[in-house]
């Protein structure tokens, strides 16, 4: 009976946030509590089958992810991976992230969500998240509760053990993917090392490993994405992490692409966005996409019922 309960419920609650409708503060703590039981059974590499759409940067951007979900079709029919960085610069984090963790605790199998550098508790008291919770929740409860799962999303993913997805990039520290499942990811994004290299460091045309301009990560060649293939019998890796105007980038000899899925980037930038669709045999499709049109914005977090105590 409590099974069929939470059934219920976890509908209700996807209804609710896919109007762009917050929920209330007690059941985003039970959203997440069930959430970690789910995560924490997952590797730090999820294993995941073709065929899968990838798509990248989401960023807060409510009404473009419901267009990327008319676009790549919806969750549980498409089989999804997000590459991290749910929340912060758009308007609606809230909603965003609370959606897709709605959607990964009602189709565990279906959606599978990496951890982005941005999923951090630093991060997101500069870049609005943090703030877009106490204004919405009168609290920072939700966004303890929020940044609490973070620590829990898988660092990377490996498609049919062929494609290799991760959100920012490579690291000095890290030659196999099993030293990437050796880290302990239950923990806030270090300054350095392997675990904060995944998710800031960036493709570049250079030889070998240099400096990274955002002060986290490094930036990495050809040659670096060629020897880590070669060693983990990896045809491609998949990242998101850099805006890139035309949607999707690839690099290296199709050896390394970028995605982003944000469109019209914070709101003022211009690009398209793209997701990638593999099939069973992975062959690379994409998918081109433009900012959800004015008029099925709506409005913009609209307040749940009170949240009365029994």
């Amino acid at each position: 009976m409590a099974s069929k309960q939470q059934t219920f419920d976890i509908n209700q609650w996807i209804e609710q946030l896919k109007k762009c409708e917050y929920i209330k503060e007690s059941e985003v703590k039970a959203l997440c509590n069930r959430a970690k039981e789910i995560l924490i059974q997952e590797s730090n590499v999820q294993n995941i089958e073709s065929p899968v759409t990838i798509c990248g940067d989401i960023h807060g951007q409510f009404h473009d992810l419901i267009e990327l979900f008319q676009v790549g079709g919806e969750c549980p029919d498409t089989n999804y991976l997000f590459m991290g960085d749910f929340v912060d610069r758009g308007n609606s984090s809230v909603e965003t992230f609370l959606l897709l963790l709605a959607l990964k605790v009602r189709y565990p199998e279906r959606i599978t969500l990496i951890r982005g550098n941005h999923e951090s508790r630093q991060i997101t008291q500069v870049y609005g998240f943090y703030d877009e919770c106490l204004r919405k929740y009168g609290s920072v409860n939700v966004w303890r509760y929020c940044t609490e799962i973070f620590d829990y999303l898988a660092l990377a993913a490996i498609i049919d053990n062929k494609i290799f997805c991760v959100h920012g990039g490579l690291s000095p520290s890290i030659q196999t993917l099993d030293e990437i499942r050796a880290i302990d990811r239950k923990q806030e994004v270090p300054h350095d090392g392997a675990m904060c290299d995944l998710m800031w460091s960036d493709p570049d045309e250079i030889t070998g490993w240099s400096v990274s301009p955002r002060g986290a990560g490094y930036l990495f060649g050809g040659d670096i994405v060629d020897k880590f293939n070669h060693q983990n019998s990896i045809e491609l890796i998949c990242r998101a992490h850099q805006l890139v105007m035309e949607g999707y980038k690839s690099m290296f000899n199709d050896t390394l692409v970028t995605v982003w899925s944000a469109p019209n980037y914070c709101y003022r930038c211009g690009n398209v966005a793209a997701i990638l669709e593999l099939d069973e045999n992975l062959t690379k499709f994409y998918k081109i996409f433009e900012a959800a049109p004015q008029e099925a914005r709506g409005p913009t977090g609209r307040k749940p019922a009170p949240d009365y105590f029994l």
